[in-house]
């Protein structure tokens, strides 16, 4: 194209951008109006809708006895949102079945529900998924690596695995874990809080590998120029005594913008730490303990552009269809029991 027909190219597209708003009008170029003038019943046209922004949903713990309908109506809403991706924090399955066939089973269940879903599901192992050297092996049958990342828009999101105990921790754990839990089932929870599993530390806070540390922080040194990181662990990974190698990752992280998700205790909870967001979300159908705080069934909305990252928690006793209904005739499910009278 010579120096001459650039030239015109230039003009003209200038030009075709420019119609369908009055001389001077300044907006977008979808939007057009017959009105001109300083006068309008509208506050501007700068409207929302940058190239870059997207948004992507989270939703928490399904287990500890998984309430009926709760997932499948988490799903229809999200599709109602239509979030681009859709991440989670672990516990996706009860993974108490004594078989590998069992747990193929309980697997099968969720993966018909999540396959529902407009956008595409990330799966985060929790405690209930992989604790113990047979729901490892089916996991990584079916799912593939139990810590993995992938970068969407120029945005890195890092999944971790906390269950990440020596095989020889692994099985102390499993079997207090299976005394626990029978111990509740017969006893209740008071019972199980007496119980030695329920006071490991590995109980409440997570493990992080010296091998997975140090893949992450290979990955974030690698994503040196993404503008913004998300962390999806199932339990908190810092609040072990002497824990090192989570607190190498947030030394790696602490020059950029990230924000963590965690779930596990199924009750809400937020934290400032090293002046980032540390948000600990509640269920999408497990059990719910309200005296650990909020318990209540709901999704999270991350919205990412260039200016920085919004979060909504929605409650899924909200979500609404368009006749104003839950979907799925989801009005007589209970989304938060402290407040149902039960």
């Amino acid at each position: 194209m010579t120096a001459v027909r650039l030239f015109l190219f230039v003009v003209l597209s200038t030009l075709l951008g420019a119609c369908g708003r009055a001389p001077g009008e300044q907006g977008s170029a979808d939007f057009t109006s017959s009105l001109s003038g300083d006068v309008r019943p509208w506050t501007h046209e700068n409207f929302d809708a940058a190239d870059d922004k997207f948004t992507f949903a989270v939703f928490s713990d399904l287990t500890g006895g998984e309430r009926d309908r709760i997932f499948e109506i988490a799903i229809a809403q999200l599709n109602l949102l239509r979030p681009e991706l859709i991440m989670n924090v672990g516990d996706l399955i009860e993974g108490d079945s004594k078989d590998e066939a069992g747990l193929a089973a309980e697997w099968n269940s969720f993966d018909e529900r999540a396959k529902r879903a407009r956008a595409p599901v990330f799966y985060a192992g929790g405690n209930h998924d992989l604790t113990g050297e047979m729901l490892r092996k089916v996991w990584e049958s079916r799912n593939g690596p139990r810590y993995y990342h992938f970068v969407y828009k120029n945005a890195l999101f890092l999944v971790f695995d906390t269950e990440d105990n020596t095989p020889e921790r692994m099985q102390e754990i499993l079997e207090l874990r299976n005394e626990a839990i029978a111990i509740y089932k017969h006893e209740g929870p008071e019972a199980f809080a007496k119980t030695e599993y329920a006071s490991l530390p590995e109980r409440s806070a997570g493990t992080i590998g010296p091998e997975q540390s140090a893949y992450f922080r290979d990955v974030i040194a690698a994503n040196s120029d993404v503008r913004w990181t998300f962390l999806f662990l199932h339990k908190p990974a810092w609040q072990k005594e002497g824990e090192a190698t989570f607190s190498a990752i947030e030394a790696v992280l602490a020059d950029r913008p990230y924000t963590v998700f965690t779930g596990h205790v199924q009750a809400f909870g937020y934290e400032e730490r090293n002046g980032r967001d540390y948000i600990r979300l509640a269920t999408t159908g497990g059990e719910q303990f309200p005296k650990a705080g909020r318990s209540a069934d709901h999704v999270t909305l991350v919205t990412v552009d260039e200016g920085g990252v919004d979060i909504a928690n929605l409650l899924m006793s909200g979500i609404l269809d368009k006749s104003g209904r839950v979907p799925l005739d989801g009005e007589a499910v209970c989304f938060e029991q402290s407040a149902c009278g039960d």
